[in-house]
């Protein structure tokens, strides 16, 4: 799990030397405000993208090796991509980098959560 003292701004400064952070966010449980244990980081641009996944990949964040790769969205009720939630991550395990394409508007998603051998 990202370490609980992992926040938003912590995320984003451990990827901005691979590009335009959009956005980052560590998910966290809705009743106790907890880290849920993994996080989304956002870039422009696929090449930034692969960049921090070439980059971070199996590194340390705040003392806790991550695994960061391509997420898959998750279809919402109204057919349109989501990327809250568990969105493909289950027991633990796993961490994919989201596309999203919007009208004109590429944004990339990492998915950064525990790495477990």
């Amino acid at each position: 799990n990202l370490s609980w003292n992992t926040t938003d701004d912590t995320l984003r400064n451990a990827f901005s030397s691979f590009g335009q952070v959009l956005d980052s966010i560590v998910m966290r449980d809705r009743d106790t405000g907890r880290s849920r244990g993994f996080g989304f980081v956002t870039y422009g641009t696929t090449e930034e993208a692969n960049n921090a996944i070439a980059n971070m990949n199996e590194q340390e964040v705040d003392g806790r090796r991550i695994k960061v790769n391509l997420a898959n969205p998750r279809s919402s009720a109204t057919g349109a991509p989501s990327y809250g939630g568990q969105g493909g991550f289950a027991g633990g395990q796993g961490g994919y980098l989201k596309v999203a394409m919007e009208a004109t508007k590429v944004s990339i998603t990492l998915r950064v959560s525990p790495f477990l051998m």
